[in-house]
């Protein structure tokens, strides 16, 4: 079987169940948004070395990611059923590595950053803001198709960009290179 089809040569594409759909569509969007991730995901892996302590948990985002584009790809109104697993556990398994993370660090996360710091970190940051827009096409898809996007995916992809913050912050502080700081976290200011 070839790789190309031709099919998508006119502007639609495939999505689950069989339908077609135009390429500039919020489903579209969405999808290519979050596949841009997946590969930004992959760049930083081979960054780190196979032998890295984050290897098995950016594999595991990232065989979470292809789950989750193939149920955004279906929508609400198929009647074909999607068999791929939904990763429901998600935002819970970034909370409990954010906060392993923020436990081992030498200060707390009290300011906005300048992206930036390392290799590492600045592709850290380039998945963080990667993730963000991939979350407002999520909720332009919603806007579209209210029904095709369940709680679980808006709130680990909102909990990524939190992971990557952090990711960011600890690579730095393993290699000692200082942060640069704008301003501190709203709330902070106001418990000042």
């Amino acid at each position: 079987m070839k790789i190309y089809t031709r099919k998508g040569d006119k502007g639609t594409t495939g999505v689950f169940g069989g339908k077609r759909e135009p390429k500039n569509s919020a489903r579209i969007e969405c999808i290519g948004t979050l596949d841009e991730v997946n590969s930004t995901i992959g760049l930083l892996r081979s960054k780190l070395g196979s032998d890295h302590e984050w290897q098995q948990n950016l594999h595991k985002i990232q065989k979470d990611f292809m789950d989750m584009m193939s149920h955004l790809a279906r929508p609400s109104d198929s009647n074909k059923e999607n068999p791929n697993p939904r990763p429901i556990d998600g935002a819970t398994f970034c909370e409990e590595w954010i906060d392993e993370m923020e436990n081992a660090m030498s200060s707390p996360s009290d300011y906005f950053l300048l992206p930036g710091g390392n290799e590492v970190s600045a592709l850290c940051h380039v998945c963080r803001t990667q993730v963000r827009r991939g979350e407002r096409a999520l909720f332009s898809l919603i806007d579209e198709d209210p029904d095709c996007v369940e709680e679980y995916v808006t709130a680990y992809i909102n909990r990524l960009s939190d992971l990557f913050f952090t990711m960011a912050r600890a690579e730095m502080d393993k290699y000692g290179v200082a942060e640069e700081k704008w301003n501190l976290f709203l709330y902070k200011r106001k418990k000042r």
